[in-house]
């Protein structure tokens, strides 16, 4: 079978000849390593953990890393490292061999955290001025650039500190599904025998995962599923969308959370999945049915929220495929008569993914409108909420705070200016609602009380 290589867009891995073994190994704090300098022989000593050493990333650049943990790679009789690289997104933390680790450790001074943060986090445009407050939170984002715990409220810094200490090893380097063979970006809780795998394969129909190869080519031989086990729901060329419910297919959707959490940093629920459907995106061919993405929703959400969980797989980013399940979440919201928004939080890519096809909906209505609009009914129109609605709005120029409420403000010379600009951008695929066979599920109305 072929198999395509499929790396973070901002990384690239050392890859083992095979599936290694690996045991944990941590040093006593302060105690020093006495020969960091022959990286091929099993003598070697490993590196201290937590300590901070200058490591060379894919591009051949040095960057400031912390080592979270190491592991004895028997296959290749050396040690690895697994470094978080200071002021970048944990999606780029990676196992990395000793030759990419300076011998000395590297203190990281106050004045030298200063400066990390800053080249990551600081930006000025070709003139050399200092940018606006939007265009930096959209350059961190592109950029992965992560918020400190003193920029976060002090409640959102605990969870996210409890979080980073549950999740902060990422052992499954790497994913087999189908032709691919994908880089993963964070950890994802996988049964312990599964989840200190370096590599683990996927049935890319029915989700099983595995722990070798030569299993993994045996129940691609044996196994009958070729597309979710749902109901299809939308069908239009190659392209498909099903629809299945985690009461009724609990296995196959935990396996989803699991598969979705190595791309995905703060889902974790993966277990109880009773309460959500899940509408599979996939792409059709004579094989069978791809997975290219998903969205999860719950069936009833008390906050409004009409996606709980969307991801696009790595190999089908960047091509249209996330905005064709944004707008899909959207038709569903249509045909329920509600509005809803995302749950939060978005994932970097998720926020850019959202904003831009807000845009787009909001620019498509202003552009040949005539006449009086409220936000109300802009939010009524494209059943997105209106909280959303205004942020995106605001980030254009086109509302105003006047007389206690937010009103529309905008002239046919601004929305053309910004239909010519980089916040309107057609989606490549829309949705053909004609292509549809889905009704929203029957809801019993409550009861009301007999007054006495």
């Amino acid at each position: 079978m072929m198999q395509r290589r499929v790396s973070n867009a901002n990384e690239s891995k050392t890859e083992a000849a095979a599936p290694a073994r690996h045991l944990s190994v941590q040093s006593p704090q302060g105690k020093e390593s006495t020969d960091n300098t022959d990286s091929d022989s099993v003598e070697e000593m490993p590196l201290d953990i937590g300590n901070n050493y200058l490591v060379r990333r894919a591009d051949n650049k040095w960057h400031p890393a912390e080592i979270i943990q190491a592991r004895f790679n028997e296959t290749e009789s050396m040690y690895e490292y697994y470094v978080h690289y200071e002021g970048l997104n944990r999606r780029l933390d990676e196992w990395v061999a000793k030759d990419r680790i300076m011998n000395s450790k590297f203190q990281l001074t106050d004045k030298e955290q200063v400066s990390v943060m800053s080249s990551e986090a600081t930006i000025e445009d070709q003139s050399g001025r200092k940018v606006t407050r939007n265009q930096k939170r959209r350059h961190d984002e592109i950029n992965h650039v992560q918020k400190t715990y003193e920029e976060m409220d002090p409640t959102t810094a605990a969870l996210e500190k409890e979080h980073e200490a549950i999740t902060k090893v990422k052992y499954i380097d790497r994913i087999q599904f189908g032709k691919y063979e994908i880089d993963t970006w964070y950890f994802s809780p996988y049964p312990e025998e599964y989840g200190k795998q370096s590599k683990l394969y996927i049935c890319e129909f029915c989700l099983k995962y595995m722990k070798l190869e030569k299993t993994y080519r045996y129940h691609m031989s044996e196994c009958t599923s070729r597309q979710p086990p749902g109901k299809e729901i939308y069908r239009k060329g190659p392209l498909s969308v099903f629809e299945v419910d985690g009461r009724d297919l609990k296995i196959y959707c935990q396996n989803l959370c699991l598969l979705a959490k190595l791309f995905l940093d703060h889902k974790t629920l993966y277990f109880d999945v009773e309460p959500f459907l899940f509408y599979i995106l996939c792409d059709v061919d004579k094989h069978g049915a791809h997975l290219v993405g998903y969205f999860s929703k719950e069936k009833e959400s008390p906050d409004g929220n009409n996606v709980a969980c969307i991801l696009t797989l790595p190999p089908f980013q960047r091509k249209g495929f996330g905005k064709l399940l944004i707008a899909f979440s959207y038709e569903l919201s249509k045909r329920e008569k509600l509005v809803g928004s995302p749950e939060k939080p978005l994932s970097d890519l998720g926020k850019l993914s959202y904003r831009s096809y807000w845009s787009w909906v909001l620019l498509e209505i202003l552009r040949d409108f005539r006449g009086t609009l409220s936000i109300k009914d802009l939010s009524e129109m494209t059943s997105i909420t209106q909280t959303d609605i205004i942020s995106t709005l605001q980030a254009m120029n086109m509302v105003k705070y006047w007389k206690g409420q937010h009103v529309i403000c905008v002239t046919p010379k601004l929305v053309d200016e910004h239909v010519r600009s980089n916040h309107y951008k057609r989606p490549r695929m829309l949705v053909d609602t004609s292509c549809m066979s889905w009704t929203p599920p029957y809801k019993q109305p409550p009861v009301k009380m007999a007054k006495k």
